[in-house]
């Protein structure tokens, strides 16, 4: 499905590097996994990055991802009531292995959540803030997102797709200055990762409600390990 052109320039510009949610400052445990020699090239960088994206926290955000957008796509109909969105907000937090992953995704949630409603404001955020407050959550970065696709009639395999490949960028940009990687071989990685991006987008849309979430221990690890290592460059 084509976009229009503006809603395709909003879509590029909510998942761009310089939109204002300090992705650059999280590495998602990338950070640790490169201390300790687990993710040392190329090869281990995607490898890496792949795992991440089908079996842990990006098959995650994933599913946050679609249910999110399922849901917020019918608010309108339903007057705009931000308690539709409670229970996927309190999943999204639930879904966390550590602090800092939890971290990791409230913070960014947030800031573009404030970004996205100065630049296009609709009354709705402000009224999904404050309900949030009120419950002491903040919005998921994953759901946020989706929420704002959905409000901008961005179909769910685009949004979710660039989503994935922000997402995948991202560390793909935390490797080229841990490793150090390389700025070619940082290219090579996010070609390398196309495929699995479209896999990830694509079997989060085909999966059943009971099969939704994901686990990989490593990561988790990896994440935990980071809170007490001696130099570090990224929050998490």
């Amino acid at each position: 499905m084509s976009l229009p052109s503006a809603t395709l320039l909003r879509l590029m510009a909510w998942l761009s590097p310089s939109f204002p949610v300090g992705a650059f400052s999280y590495s998602h445990g990338l950070e640790y996994a490169v201390e300790s020699g687990l993710v040392r090239d190329l090869p281990t960088t995607v490898d890496w990055i792949t795992t991440v994206l089908l079996h842990g926290s990006g098959r995650i955000d994933a599913d946050l991802f679609v249910q999110a957008h399922g849901i917020a796509s019918g608010l309108q109909a339903a007057g705009d009531d931000p308690a539709a969105l409670d229970e996927i907000s309190i999943l999204a937090d639930a879904w966390r292995g550590t602090p800092e992953l939890a971290l990791e995704s409230s913070a960014q949630g947030n800031a573009f959540v404030l970004a996205v409603d100065a630049a296009w404001p609709d009354r709705f955020w402000s009224r999904w803030r404050s309900h949030l407050k009120a419950d002491r959550r903040q919005p998921a970065y994953a759901v946020a997102v989706a929420v704002a696709a959905a409000r901008a009639d961005i179909p769910l395999p685009t949004a979710l797709a660039a989503f994935l490949h922000a997402f995948a960028a991202n560390l793909v940009s935390a490797a080229v200055r841990l490793i150090p990687l390389g700025q070619s071989d940082g290219q090579r990685a996010i070609a390398a990762l196309e495929a699995m991006v479209l896999h990830a987008t694509d079997a989060a849309m085909a999966r059943p409600p009971e099969d939704r979430g994901g686990g990989l221990p490593m990561l988790d690890w990896c994440s935990i390990s980071h809170e007490t290592q001696y130099t570090r460059l990224f929050r998490s």
